[in-house]
């Protein structure tokens, strides 16, 4: 999954923050959401605007996010 077609951020949106596809729903948004035990189904329900790709990509963008802290090169 290739997260930077889907994820956008642009400063005056949401103050900057990961968001899918230009909407007003940020990638923590939907991590919040799945953390807090929706399935992918409700969030998709709840966003209609969403799409399982959004999702996924959210996904990918944190998994990313979190190999480039924790990489040996950050240390």
């Amino acid at each position: 999954m290739n997260h930077q077609d889907r994820i956008t951020i642009e400063p005056n949106k949401r103050a900057g923050k990961p968001c899918i596809r230009g909407l007003r729903i940020t990638v923590y948004d939907i991590l919040d959401y799945l953390a807090g035990g929706m399935s992918v189904e409700e969030v998709l329900e709840d966003f209609p605007d969403l799409e399982r790709d959004d999702i996924l990509a959210a996904l990918a963008f944190a998994a990313d996010r979190e190999r480039r802290i924790y990489s040996p090169s950050a240390a």
